[in-house]
């Protein structure tokens, strides 16, 4: 990124204190992680920002944006860029810096898989266009904006994802920043707490195409019967569709998977492709990406180089070392009940000399329909695939229960989110060295930590 400090001004028709020429390299919300060049964006939440702006000063910020309503804190050490609402103002800053480079934009949003396929996607076009990425999980209005004010100049393809809470939120970041390619991986559980219904988180997802450009197009899950209906509401929008049923435009076909990677053919090539990943879900997840790719007019070589190379966001259905001599299957950053059906169900298939035992944590934002959602996962619960059942946490009680005529006593055991350590002692016990570890869980219950403690470094 590069602006000047004149040009924000005229970008944000804003009032400049304490006004300086100078370039504005980089951006950043957190004092602690300002650099050279950096202009400071303090942000009213639970800690307001504009309290920290001497120590990004001191870490080599040259300009801030300030709230009018804080003035009588304003700094006078440094340019003081006064606007109405921070935030708002440094998402307008983004809308404008995105008019400046111009890139082509890839939007993705979906209950699960929305992090891999940006991984895919982004690694496909970096093939061909010089490409960025939303980094880790910068998915919400902060997140967004931020990656956005990251891009170099000359970037040529944005691959952005958009995470979603509440009603209203992908309308937002749709029209933020007016996306030439959407695309929906799927409809789950999350956030069911806020939308109650399956139906009504697709109507959610749906917003994403409210700011598309108006040649854009679609990319969705066509074995979604819910997106299917929705876009039957919109009779003039061009759509694409990708899944496992031969009534997609793109589907996948002769599928072969290992512990470490997936291949597979699709209706409309000869080419064959492979991903650094496991399971059918991911194999979805590579045809959106493979439908995106299409659609921005990569060749079909440099789609199969770009998937099999596919650098992948840490904790995302990952196979990992474990001290004990077998396998760890870690997908420890999100989870809802569609997926964590999906990733039960590869994972009881794949092979091995030993027993499949599984770690599973609470599943988030399910509102009152969680103990249910949680219970229902017994029904991907078969003692004869997978040996073991360890729980972690306090709705996941209710699947616990949902198993005491399935398996024996000693074979499901719940332990509370604070209690961790004492699952790791029981892991070391029972854990031989040709078993396979399945570990699953929402992020707010930190799996992770358990991960560390086992896995091989």
């Amino acid at each position: 990124m590069k602006l000047s400090l004149a040009e924000i001004k005229d970008a944000l028709r804003a009032e400049v204190l304490n006004e300086a020429t100078l370039d504005i390299t980089n951006t950043t919300f957190d004092s602690r992680k300002a650099t050279a060049g950096s202009l400071f964006i303090p942000l009213v939440a639970d800690h307001d920002g504009h309290n920290y702006v001497q120590s990004a000063v001191a870490l080599g910020a040259v300009a801030t944006l300030w709230q009018r309503d804080h003035l009588a804190q304003a700094p006078k050490n440094i340019p003081v860029i006064v606007v109405a609402d921070s935030l708002a103002a440094y998402q307008a800053l983004a809308a404008f810096y995105l008019k400046k480079v111009q890139p082509k934009i890839v939007a993705i949003s979906g209950s699960n898989g929305k992090t891999t396929t940006k991984d895919l996607i982004a690694s496909i076009g970096s093939t061909t266009y010089k490409t960025v990425k939303t980094p880790a999980n910068f998915n919400n209005e902060i997140g967004v904006p931020a990656t956005i004010l990251s891009m170099p100049l000359g970037t040529e393809l944005l691959v952005i994802e958009f995470g979603m809470d509440r009603p209203g939120d992908l309308t937002h970041l749709s029209q933020l920043i007016n996306p030439d390619i959407t695309v929906l991986t799927m409809i789950g559980e999350a956030h069911i707490e806020f939308f109650k219904t399956r139906a009504h988180i697709a109507d959610g997802k749906m917003e994403i195409i409210n700011g598309m450009q108006e040649q854009g197009v679609l990319v969705y899950n066509g074995d979604e019967p819910l997106l299917r209906e929705r876009t039957a509401q919109h009779p003039n929008l061009r759509t694409i569709t990708f899944g496992l049923d031969p009534k997609d435009d793109l589907f996948a076909s002769e599928m072969d998977m290992s512990p470490i990677q997936t291949t597979f053919q699709t209706n409309q090539t000869e080419q064959r492709f492979s991903i650094p990943l496991t399971g059918r879900y991911n194999v979805t997840n590579a045809l959106a990406a493979i439908a995106v790719a299409q659609e921005l007019g990569i060749s079909q070589s440099d789609i199969a180089r770009g998937l099999q190379h596919a650098p992948i966001t840490e904790n995302r259905t990952e196979w990992v070392d474990g001290r004990f001599g077998g396998k760890i299957l870690s997908d420890v950053y999100n989870s809802n009940p569609t997926a964590a059906k999906e990733v039960l169900r590869f994972f009881a298939q794949a092979p091995t000399d030993g027993d499949h035992i599984v770690v599973l944590g609470d599943m988030l934002e399910l509102g009152a329909a969680g103990p249910d959602l949680h219970a229902s996962l017994a029904d991907s619960l078969d003692p004869a695939k997978i040996q073991r059942v360890y729980l972690v946490g306090d709705i996941i009680a209710s699947l616990a229960d949902s198993l005491k005529d399935k398996y024996p006593a000693d074979q499901v055991k719940l332990y509370a989110t604070d209690d961790k350590a004492a699952l790791v002692k029981e892991l070391n016990r029972v854990l031989n060295r040709d078993d396979m570890l399945l570990l699953k869980g929402s992020h707010g219950i930190h799996l992770e930590e358990i991960l560390r403690e086992i896995r091989e470094d």
